[in-house]
């Protein structure tokens, strides 16, 4: 992937939202990037930013919630400072979406027929005629079924897996070079996940799009990102080739993720547990953000916040990584690491 520009680069994003009481941070410093025909996957637990980072991208931040600092450049053009009116023209055109709930998506009042046409031709030049046909063949690559005919159907018509094929199809009508996924898959059972996972990949390797796949389900992740970036509390912590990242992650928290995943063949008595759960933004602590929940942290951890360095073409902010000390407890269970951490402590 280095050897193109990327699509869209991040730089050193700050979103905070001022409230009565106190400024909060939504996302501190985040830096990302991704290339034509590549799937970025990003996680982390709820509240952790990954929804945020998406909707900051394409601008569809809720007030009183706004980019503070930073760079967001699409295609060459830095965009975090456009108009509104400017980011309405950019969006379906450079930027599609598809969000969790295809209901959301979809005019009910409307044919999925109708809906498909006006996008098409709100970005493009043509006749309606034209348009409509762009719009089967748009249904019918996405896996719809007799698209001539479906086309003049509506939402409810359809069932939860074919309606979010509608919804992807929506996303790539303007061709845009950017499709930001919110957690496509969560509604759906686990082999329409498969399909709707294959069919995205496909689409956009074919058309040479990239996407940002935001979701907390790793096996999504792993089945579908080319790289994946983890996030905790509004920073990223860890970002790298997926598989690489799967099978030797560097940050412990990456490790308690991967930990928690059941593993075929594997007959362990217990899952990695992450003890605490994730802060509040008005309780994010100084340092580490993660410390308070980590078997390894120090005063160090405590004190100071680690920056991002690149340890074997892997991004990661984690004091112990030089130190190996990382390496020393991630294969292990939680709640043996944190016996190993405490007694090194001692």
């Amino acid at each position: 992937m280095t050897d193109k520009n990327p699509i869209v680069e991040v730089k050193n994003l700050r979103v905070e939202i001022p409230t009565r009481k106190e400024l909060l941070v939504a996302l501190d410093n985040v830096s990302l990037e991704i290339y034509p025909g590549e799937v970025l996957g990003v996680v982390g637990e709820s509240s952790a930013g990954k929804s945020m980072t998406g909707n900051a991208i394409i601008g569809l931040l809720d007030r009183p919630a706004h980019v503070a600092s930073g760079q967001i450049i699409l295609d060459g053009q830095r965009i975090d400072q456009l108009s509104e009116k400017e980011l309405s023209a950019l969006r379906g055109k450079k930027i599609g979406a598809i969000f969790q709930d295809p209901l959301t998506s979809l005019n009910p009042l409307f044919t999925v027929g109708d809906q498909l046409v006006e996008t098409i031709l709100t970005h493009k030049e043509i006749t309606e005629k034209e348009a409509r046909e762009i719009a089967i063949e748009l249904l019918r690559k996405t896996g719809i079924p007799a698209a001539d005919k479906r086309i003049d159907d509506y939402p409810h018509q359809f069932s939860g897996g074919m309606r979010q094929r509608v919804v992807i199809a929506l996303a790539l009508a303007g061709e845009p070079k950017l499709i930001i996924a919110d957690e496509p898959t969560t509604a759906l059972d686990v082999s329409i996940q498969a399909q709707i996972i294959d069919l995205l990949k496909s689409l956009c390797k074919e058309k040479s799009t990239a996407v940002m796949l935001v979701s907390h389900d790793m096996g999504v992740i792993a089945e579908a990102s080319d790289r994946v970036a983890i996030m905790y509390a509004g920073r990223l912590v860890e970002i790298g080739q997926t598989q690489r990242i799967i099978q030797n992650p560097l940050h412990p928290y990456t490790a308690g993720l991967m930990g928690a995943i059941p593993k075929i063949g594997e007959n362990a008595e217990y899952l990695t547990q992450i003890p605490g759960h994730m802060p509040r933004l008005n309780e994010v602590p100084k340092g580490c953000a993660f410390h308070p929940r980590c078997p390894l942290a120090t005063e160090k951890c405590i004190q100071e916040r680690p920056k991002i360095e690149v340890i074997d073409n892997i991004k990661v902010a984690c004091w112990h990584v030089k130190s190996g000390e990382a390496i020393k407890y991630r294969k292990q269970p939680y709640y043996v690491r944190k016996e190993l951490a405490d007694a090194d402590r001692r």
